[in-house]
């Protein structure tokens, strides 16, 4: 009887030790595997904020900043994938799909009637405005403009007037020997005006806005007979969109997308961050255009407080170097001229398809109105993050969005890029909306960085097959 109870002792202790082992290694498993696709996203702890980082040193004087995998992005479940009947295609594998390139490529090479630079008349000086995305044009132009007007191009100044009081030099952003070096064959570029010139009298001129080769060669080249310097006031939009000579044209596209390329450490950074973000599988870069800055400037008020829209307006009438003062709101959103809001951007995003998932990169400043503005979009994307690390990466490996949107066509496949203000496909630019009149005109048309078709881009041309055939036929005498 007492050998029975011992042995009934040790049997349920082999069961106990047995449950306490299975609930351990249940336990494990649960803290390191997702063994629930169905659970929620986590939020994030901070209003679209990036996790903690841990700054270490890679040689030399740079200091690198590299991120602890965010728990949030490596443990998110993968969206549910409903398959297409009809191709058998998920939902999700059509979203990020990449989209046919319908065989356009760069066509940037010059025509065989293009000839090295001619003897300079004199000395173009540069002072360029607005955000990076201006500036970045703006340079461009005035490359094509010394050309035209057979100048030799001191390299340009960056603005440091701007709304964000930026001290940074062209050296500062730009790799400023490949600038010079790329362009030696279309336009002599130099770093510095020569001592014996610094404290000559100087032309400074405003060029027109979206001004054609005549203009150049008429009016801004005759000045050449009383200066030996211009000075270019502001840069940009100076420069028509159409109706340019083919190789000027091509011009502008080999100083943006060849010549004017970031500084080495910027694109060493930008590239690490791009590999860091596409490590964590798809995502969106999203520029919403909605800082103070951009609402003031455009006059863009809808959905915000009275209170809002007249510190927007006060803004507007106090900066001295924005020519347009009265600005009615509700016209500008219905010519399309406004960003949409962040709520909005939620909405379309919802609407496309996009699972509350995705992780987002907000390309952009401080947004105007804060947490309480993106609250929505908040709401619907949890894995919402700054700029910090996306508008870097954003600006490397697509070079602007506006500027690069023709042109790469859509060539990274695991990121889906949205554009508020609207993205260009491979289609001919747009010319002026009907009915406007003026530089209306000219405001209204597609941006020539923005869709470079058909200057800068053509499709490849398929080999020709002969379809001919020839039929010999043989015929064999026969006797009966």
């Amino acid at each position: 009887m007492q050998r029975l109870r011992w042995r009934t002792l040790g049997l349920l202790q082999r069961l106990l030790s047995c449950a306490i082992g299975s609930i351990g290694l249940v336990a494990v498993l649960y803290a390191h595997v997702r063994l629930f696709p169905s659970s929620p996203v986590p939020k994030l702890p901070d209003s679209y904020k990036l996790p903690m980082q841990q700054e270490i040193g890679l040689g030399g004087e740079q200091n690198w900043m590299l991120e602890v995998a965010p728990p949030h992005l490596s443990r998110a479940p993968l969206p549910a994938r409903k398959l297409d009947g009809a191709s058998g295609i998920s939902d999700s594998d059509k979203l990020w799909k990449q989209p046919q390139k319908r065989d356009y490529m760069p066509c940037v090479d010059p025509s065989s009637t293009y000839t090295t630079p001619r003897e300079s008349r004199g000395y173009l000086l540069v002072h360029t405005n607005g955000g990076l995305n201006q500036m970045r044009a703006g340079i461009c132009d005035m490359v094509a403009v010394a050309r035209i007007i057979n100048a030799t191009l001191v390299i340009p100044e960056l603005d440091k007037r701007s709304f964000w009081q930026d001290t940074s030099n062209f050296s500062d952003v730009f790799d400023d020997n490949h600038f010079i070096s790329s362009l030696a064959n279309d336009v002599k570029v130099i770093k510095k005006l020569p001592k014996e010139l610094a404290t000559s009298t100087r032309a400074v001129k405003h060029f027109r806005s979206w001004s054609g080769i005549e203009y150049y060669q008429d009016e801004i080249a005759s000045m050449w007979e009383d200066y030996q310097v211009i000075r270019a006031a502001k840069s940009d939009s100076r420069l028509a969109n159409n109706n340019l000579p083919p190789d000027i044209q091509k011009l502008r596209c080999r100083a943006c997308y060849e010549a004017l390329r970031f500084s080495p450490h910027i694109e060493a950074m930008g590239k690490w961050l791009v590999d860091r973000m596409r490590s964590y599988g798809p995502y969106i870069a999203l520029h919403l255009r909605y800082e103070k800055d951009m609402l003031a400037f455009s006059g863009c008020t809808h959905d915000l407080s009275p209170e809002e829209a007249d510190e927007l307006r006060t803004i507007r009438e106090n900066t001295v170097y924005w020519k347009v003062k009265d600005i009615d709101s509700t016209e500008q959103r219905a010519k399309g001229y406004c960003p949409l809001t962040p709520k909005e951007v939620g909405i379309y995003l919802t609407a496309m398809g996009f699972p509350s998932s995705t992780p987002i990169y907000i390309a952009a400043g401080e947004i105007y109105g804060g947490d309480s503005r993106m609250a929505n979009l908040q709401s619907r994307y949890p894995l919402l993050m700054n700029k910090y690390v996306s508008e870097l990466a954003l600006d490397f490996d697509y070079r602007s969005s506006d500027i690069i949107s023709g042109h790469k066509l859509c060539k990274n496949k695991y990121v889906a890029m949205y554009n508020i203000m609207g993205q260009g496909s491979p289609r001919k630019r747009k010319g002026p909306i009907s009915g406007t009149k003026g530089m209306d005109r000219f405001r209204s048309e597609e941006a020539f960085y923005v869709n470079p078709l058909p200057d800068c881009l053509c499709q490849k041309e398929m080999p020709t097959m002969n379809t001919s055939l020839t039929i010999r036929l043989r015929v064999k005498k026969t006797t009966d």
